[in-house]
């Protein structure tokens, strides 16, 4: 009696199945790499910024040089001097520390005539208008140290609101219109703002120091994360051909 063995074909399938598990360990293991570069960025990044917030500030026209030559300009620290335009102040809705109010955009009037806004900082809502806080309207002339903060090219996004130019809120910093609103040409405004740093102002209000550099660095736990899968992949492969080389053909 002849005795017929049935042997169920493996290669094609093992083969095709191996070429995929290459490629989707070799996109996760990428992705792991990718993240690691992108942690050592972040990583200089925050440095970069930490070193710029501890340097001594330079003169304004130092910025000014930066920006023209095109170079990075965000979060140095700058020193200017002028007369604060106290009726052309600007709104930037804003939350501090858990408090709805306004960032105050002030025009700096500089001694050769023409203008920087400066973040002064933060009033709670209650104190939005100049006559709440007349002690904080500084007359005089003004030396003020801070950080440069670069003006944005375009509304950040689209779920951002729109600005209120006629009752004076902005939700998005839009320097050229902050400046045509209160009458000032836009080549008479220094390009970018300046944000005031914490030296208190007269009774407290407005609030500097109101920067918030805030920069997430989860590129670790998502390097883990690719690395991860990749390693369970690994098991869950070997452990599959493990079971399939362990079984006989049947008869």
């Amino acid at each position: 009696m002849t005795e017929i063995v049935h042997v169920t074909p493996r290669r094609r399938l093992p083969v095709f199945t191996g070429i995929l598990v290459l490629i989707a360990l070799a996109i996760l293991i990428s992705l792991g790499t990718w993240q690691v570069e992108r942690l050592h960025w972040k990583e200089g990044l925050i440095a970069d910024i930490a070193a710029r917030q501890a340097a001594s500030p330079v003169p304004l026209a130092d910025i000014e040089a930066m920006a023209a030559a095109d170079l990075d300009i965000e979060y140095r620290k700058v020193t200017a001097s002028g007369r604060y335009i106290n009726n052309k102040e600007r709104h930037f809705f804003a939350t501090w520390r858990g408090q709805t109010g306004y960032y105050i955009y002030t025009p700096l009037e500089l001694a050769d005539g023409r203008s920087l806004f400066v973040n002064r900082g933060f009033v709670p809502f209650d104190n939005k208008e100049p006559e709440m806080r007349m002690q904080g309207q500084l007359t005089d002339q003004q030396t003020v140290t801070g950080l440069a903060r670069e003006k944005l090219p375009g509304k950040p996004s689209w779920v951002v609101p729109d600005n209120d130019v006629a009752k004076n809120i902005f939700y998005w910093k839009d320097l050229d219109v902050m400046a045509s609103s209160v009458g000032l040409e836009k080549a008479s405004v220094i390009p970018f703002f300046v944000d005031a740093d914490s030296t208190p102002n007269p009774a407290g209000l407005p609030i500097g120091g109101v920067t918030q550099v805030d920069l997430p660095n989860d590129h670790l736990q998502y390097a883990f994360t690719w690395y991860g899968l990749a390693a369970v992949l690994i098991v869950v492969v070997a452990i599959s051909w493990f079971r399939k080389g362990a079984k006989t053909p049947q008869q």
